[in-house]
């Protein structure tokens, strides 16, 4: 830092920048243009302001933030239009004293690219606004830079050649835009009027192109304010550049007749008569037949270049659809990958969280757990969270490899469904045609010849040689006879018997679901009527006697002593059992039994 007196705003400036973060530089930045615009400043002051925001890096700092991306800025496009302006303030008039050659070749004409870009930005997103309040602030910005331009190159005159050689003006110029082309040509004029001469001192394939920009848009457009501008840059043009006039009757044949018959009663006709009166001079001075040649080549491109004009200019509306359409789905696509983007980033950090309070959470709970547990039961303590440990990472593992398997797994698997599915069809295929195939016609055997025939009975013969047969006498053969036909008639009647017992089992199982049913869909007592009695009573003399026999046995059964139902001696010879009066009745309910 210089040891020199330092202005007290500046220095304190320059250790708020010192200590800040780079976000917050770009808005402590904007504090130079108070200091600048101070009313009790006076020349020499102001110079010694400036200075001391270049020795302090104030001035490299607005450039270098310039140089970033502008929609990252706090305050976005209006802050990158304040530094702007901020920056060729500083630069005008200050006067750098050390290696001012690095100032004026290098840091210079970088501060003047970097406002170029700043204003072909501003350009884009005017043109592609939709809003009106948008446009308006973007037209606002683009006019802040272009006069900063302008002031720029208006302290430093080399510049102008400078500004006028650099690519990107040639792009802000050429333009369809009514309101930014009208600023880029009045910046062409103040270029023109501070440094008459730049345009000799460029390259000449720079000289056309800006020529054949301004007569463009005189024979393209028919703005008023558009065509009084070109005109007026033209006629200067002409006026501080005397042979360049020539290159406008040789070049620009069908000038003359586009300028007095499209533009003449457009409010800018003594400008526009000037011109005239310097091309129609220079016409006479040189006519000949070459010129009239000229003249009728220069009509045909003309014609040729109004042709491809109108041919373009109907085209353009749905090119511009096409483009805007392709831009807005661009953009959305754009803005969905950064949605998506953010999205993950938040999960990825919500779960980074997590983990971190999960973790802080388990190492709290182990500290407060290990201050409970005794000295001596540390060890074992730990231990036993390792094996835990141990038990869980075994576990995930296992999982993940499992998965891992059987994804590998995965298409044999449905390779060897599909193939158990195709051979199923096949199968079922292969049975029904098996199943349709009509049955061959039955074939008599054919018969054994005299020659097989003798060879089977002596086949026949040798084998009962062999094994000759048991003889068995004929009494033995009629007692084994009788034998069986003893134990067949005894099958067949055990076989009867056994017929018997289970029809007889059938018909006490249907009996016995019919009492049932009866019983579960009976009345409750207090509910009974006579004609509900009849269901329950039996028409048999003999049952119904056993069954009065046996309800007044029970009755006196329960009538009875404790002490008498202790035991089967205590029984009387008239009390039947519950086993005896259920095997006799069978299907007799007991009324009060559980």
């Amino acid at each position: 830092f210089p040891m020199a007196a330092t202005d007290p705003q500046v220095l304190a400036l320059a250790a708020q920048i010192t200590e800040s973060t780079e976000q917050d530089i770009p808005l402590l930045l904007l504090k130079l243009k108070g200091i600048l615009s101070s009313p009790s400043l006076g020349c020499e002051e102001s110079k010694k302001i400036k200075q001391d925001m270049y020795d302090y890096g104030l001035t490299q700092y607005c450039l270098l933030v310039l140089k970033r991306d502008h929609s990252q800025l706090r305050g976005a496009w209006a802050t990158a239009a304040q530094l702007a302006e901020i920056l060729s303030h500083c630069c005008v008039g200050l006067e750098v004293k050390e290696d001012p050659e690095e100032f004026s070749k290098k840091f210079l004409p970088s501060a003047v690219d970097s406002l170029l870009v700043l204003g072909k930005r501003l350009q884009a997103r005017y043109i592609r606004a939709i809003k009106d309040k948008e446009k308006q602030d973007f037209l606002h910005w683009f006019q802040i830079v272009t006069d900063a331009i302008c002031w720029l190159f208006g302290g430093h005159i080399q510049l102008a050649a400078c500004v006028l050689q650099n690519d990107r003006f040639l792009q802000l110029l050429i333009t369809d835009d009514v309101e930014t082309a009208i600023i880029m040509m009045s910046v062409l004029h103040n270029i023109l009027r501070i440094n008459s001469s730049v345009l000799l001192q460029v390259e000449e394939k720079i000289l056309h192109s800006v020529l054949d920009e301004l007569v463009y848009k005189l024979s393209s457009t028919t703005n008023p304010a558009v065509g009084s501008a070109a005109t007026k840059l033209l006629l200067l043009v002409a006026k501080f550049c005397k042979q360049l006039v020539q290159l406008f009757t040789a070049h620009y044949k069908g000038l003359k007749e586009l300028l007095s018959e499209q533009w003449a009663g457009k409010g800018f006709d003594r400008e526009l008569n000037q011109l005239l009166d310097l091309l129609c001079l220079e016409e006479s001075n040189g006519k000949g037949e070459m010129q009239k040649q000229h003249q009728a080549a220069c009509i045909v491109q003309a014609a040729w270049r109004g042709f491809q004009t109108r041919r373009r200019l109907k085209k353009l509306p749905q090119a511009v659809i096409t483009l805007q359409r392709r831009f807005r789905a661009k953009r959305e696509q754009e803005l969905q990958h950064l949605t998506k983007q953010k999205e993950d980033e938040a999960l990825k950090l919500q779960m980074q969280l997590q983990r971190q309070r999960a973790m802080r959470l388990f190492h709290e709970r182990q500290l407060a757990f290990l201050e409970v547990v005794h000295a001596s039961q540390v060890n074992k303590y730990m231990e036993e969270m390792e094996e835990k440990s141990a038990l869980t990472i075994q576990r995930f593992w296992r999982g993940y490899r499992a998965r891992r398997i059987f994804h590998q797994q995965k298409q044999s698997l449905k390779e060897y469904k599909a193939a158990v599915i195709i051979q199923r069809a096949a199968c079922k295929f292969l049975e029904k045609r098996r199943r349709r195939r009509p049955l061959s016609p039955w074939k008599e055997p054919k018969g054994l010849t005299d020659e097989q025939r003798l060879a089977l009975q002596q086949k026949v013969d040798d084998y009962i040689k062999l094994h000759p047969a048991s003889q068995m006498s004929e009494e033995t053969s009629k007692e084994l006879h009788m034998q069986a036909q003893a134990k067949l008639a005894q099958f067949l009647l055990r076989s009867r018997l056994d017929q018997r017992a289970a029809q007889r089992r059938e018909a006490l199982l249907a009996q016995v679901n019919t009492d049932v049913e009866l019983l579960m869909n009976a009345p409750g007592l207090a509910e009974t009527t006579e004609k509900d009695l009849g269901a329950f009573m039996s028409r048999s003399i003999p049952v119904a006697t056993k069954a009065r026999q046996t309800h007044n046995t029970m009755l006196k059964y329960t009538r009875w002593p404790w002490w008498k139902k202790l035991g089967d001696e205590f029984m009387e010879d008239d009390v039947i059992p519950d086993d005896a009066i259920n095997t006799e009745l069978e299907t007799l309910f007991i009324g009060g039994r559980k």
